[in-house]
């Protein structure tokens, strides 16, 4: 019996397409309430950026796994808390100014990046009306502690140097055009297992949904690991089942192969 559901968001939940949630899937949520099943957000999102998913979704979820796992709520409890280490930061600021690396640093309250570069600018066009701008920062301010994540803009074969030079961090990835920065033993796999011993749920009785690369660890960790139909083929590989795309009800039409719920 499935007794959570944790969704990641971009890709997922919301359409790379129309940038909103297809109606099917908002049926999904309604009926999976009714039957008191426990739902959850697990995204790479601080607390910072909430609202603006909250307002794009129109749904009040159970708890949130933010951060790839980092900082995780429920019922506006905090269950697990997991800054970057701060020794970290030591010779990646220096590596990335060198370099002229973008980076966004992740606090709870606040987020700011060092530049804005191409990259930058070519993903904030990707995302439409679910991406945030922030202000230009200092980024030395994170050697002060208080940083869960960054959001690097390096590509695949770039992150072998960075992380040479970021020790006890590594990465995840869900865009060719930059990598979620978070600690070894920090991942979306590892939120929520912290939930669900919270909870007192196996993971034999949870679902998650997701379409990134740092959705690989929870799909892989629950018994239920749905890949979207719009996933990378590394996505897909690591799931019990790969649904139809985010734009062809494939939260719906999992749940219904599951015997969750049945046909609209």
């Amino acid at each position: 019996m499935i007794k959570s559901v944790f969704f990641d968001i971009d890709g997922t939940l919301i359409s790379f397409k129309t940038h909103k949630m297809p109606e099917s899937t908002k049926l999904a949520l309604k009926k999976l309430r009714e039957k008191g099943v426990k739902l959850f957000i697990a995204t790479g999102r601080s607390p910072f950026a909430i609202p603006v998913v909250k307002h794009l979704l129109d749904f009040e979820f159970d708890g949130y796994a933010m951060l790839n796992g980092q900082y995780c709520v429920i019922d506006n409890k905090v269950i697990r808390d997991t800054p970057l280490p701060k020794e970290a930061f030591k010779s990646i600021l220096p590596y990335m100014e060198k370099n002229k690396i973008a980076c966004e640093f992740l606090e709870l309250d606040y987020t700011y990046s060092n530049l804005v570069n191409e990259r930058v600018l070519e993903l904030r066009k990707f995302l439409g009306n679910t991406v945030s701008t922030f202000p230009i920062e200092n980024p030395y301010r994170a050697e002060k502690g208080g940083t869960y994540q960054l959001c690097a803009y390096i590509k695949n074969h770039e992150e072998e140097e960075f992380f040479e030079n970021m020790p006890g961090c590594r990465g995840v990835r869900w865009n060719p055009l930059f990598v979620d920065v978070i600690p070894e033993n920090g991942g979306k796999g590892m939120g929520i297992k912290t939930m669900l011993d919270y909870l007192g749920f196996s993971k034999e009785e949870a679902m998650a949904f997701g379409d990134g690369g740092n959705d690989i660890e929870m799909l892989e960790f629950v018994k239920y690991g749905v890949a979207m139909g719009n996933s990378g083929e590394n996505v897909k590989k690591s799931a019990a089942y790969v649904t139809d795309d985010v734009d062809s009800d494939g939260i719906y039409n999992a749940l219904v192969h599951y015997n969750v719920l049945e046909n609209k």
